[in-house]
């Protein structure tokens, strides 16, 4: 029997746009060419999964049929939410559906992760099919790349020759813990589930039955049409708004964890997306987009809807103007150099990959005292992000009018 893969499409990335009440979705964003969705979908294509069941909403459903097509994905099916629940609710309701027998393997992806080296992760999956039981449900672990509180972590212990069973979760500690935890080898929760269909029954009969219920009763009474399954509103809503970890993750003692050393993230800020721009420049580096200016030039890497990204190079002994921006948000990751910086009051230093948030507003300032020019990937977020959107209030060139 091969492997189902379920990708959980619901997520509205908020974390990248908080104050934007219309914002695309992180799932959905063109970074250059390239979705994270699309990337999800073509992770899938290898001989061990199946055909592709998709959770999301109404919201996304153009999109998700839109990037199926663009991947040339003809076999599909959808699972349509009528209400925002959560990820236990999701999980449990595409695994319900009809077209999956009792005893499937099922792999739960979500479609907002960039994942490298997938044919590892591939190999890991579908050598531990056969440990899956009636009631065990597989994590994945990633071993971290840095201490961050952007992550949740779990600690394990080894129990079998090959399996690791988890002892602890932790939801995304502050630094100092994460650090502690990093020592005891912990790794980070990357999210990704892998279990049966008959575990996922089991587990929310044990400990979530109401969420049980009321997504069996959504599922038995959904509308079918076009490859989607339309949940039932009033049975589904009655379901408990929980996630997938505290539902059940924190419940049940039989967790065992794939560790997986990999390039991974979810692109949960804008400081990690910057990390892909900078590690990609020369992809995005075009000559007609160089500008230059008094205190050194910047490049446009890549527009994207409501974002751009420019990499700024200021020269020794030289600042841009003390400014601020009706219309756009930035935010600065330091690639090279060491730039002090003024947001509003405040005056400080910063280190090579190191990121600073300019809200909408600010007055900020970048100089450059020292003899190496300082590189600044900067990505403006916001309605407007022209250059017109600059009210100067100090500037060394003599440019304010």
């Amino acid at each position: 029997m091969k492997i189902r893969p379920v990708i959980l499409c619901g997520g509205a990335g908020t974390r990248l746009w908080p104050n934007a009440k219309n914002h695309q979705a992180k799932q959905f964003i063109d970074f250059g060419g390239w979705t994270l969705i699309q990337k999800t979908l073509n992770r899938i294509k290898n001989p061990i999964f199946d055909y592709p069941i998709i959770s999301t909403n109404e919201k996304y459903l153009k999109e998700v049929r839109k990037s199926l097509k663009k991947n040339k994905i003809n076999k599909y099916k959808i699972v349509l939410e009528p209400a925002k629940k959560n990820t236990a609710p999701a999980i449990l309701s595409s695994a319900l559906i009809k077209d999956i027998p009792l005893h499937q393997p099922l792999m739960y992806f979500a479609a907002d992760h960039l994942i490298e080296k997938s044919n590892i992760l591939n190999k890991s999956i579908n050598k531990n099919k056969s440990n899956l039981d009636n009631q065990n449900i597989f994590v994945f672990g990633i071993k971290p790349s840095n201490p961050s509180s952007e992550y949740g972590y779990f600690l394990t212990k080894k129990i079998k020759k090959n399996i690791n069973k988890v002892t602890k979760f932790i939801e995304k500690p502050k630094l100092a813990k994460a650090k502690q935890i990093i020592r005891s080898k912990g790794y980070w929760n990357s999210g990704m589930f892998y279990l049966r269909k008959d575990s996922i029954i089991n587990n929310f009969k044990k400990f979530q039955s109401k969420t049980y219920k009321s997504c069996l009763k959504a599922v038995n009474k959904a509308k079918y049409k076009n490859n989607t399954y339309y949940l039932n509103k009033a049975a589904f809503i009655k379901s408990v708004e929980k996630s997938f970890d505290y539902a059940i993750l924190e419940k049940t003692k039989k967790i065992n964890a794939i560790k997986l050393d990999i390039p991974w993230s979810d692109l949960g800020s804008w400081r990690e997306i910057s990390k892909i721009y900078n590690n990609n420049k020369a992809k995005y580096y075009k000559k007609k987009n160089v500008y230059h200016r008094p205190w050194g030039r910047y490049v446009n890497l890549f527009e994207g809807k409501n974002f751009l990204v420019k990499e700024l190079t200021v020269r020794s002994k030289s600042s841009i103007s003390l400014q601020k921006h009706h219309f756009r948000s930035e935010h600065w990751m330091i690639t090279q150099g060491q730039p002090k910086i003024t947001i509003n009051k405040n005056k400080f230093y910063k280190k090579p990959f190191q990121s600073v948030f300019i809200p909408t507003g600010a007055i900020h300032r970048i100089e450059n005292n020292f003899k190496k020019p300082v590189k600044i990937l900067e990505i403006q977020t916001g309605p407007i992000l022209k250059e017109t959107d600059i009210v100067r209030y100090k500037d060394i060139y003599g440019r304010i009018k």
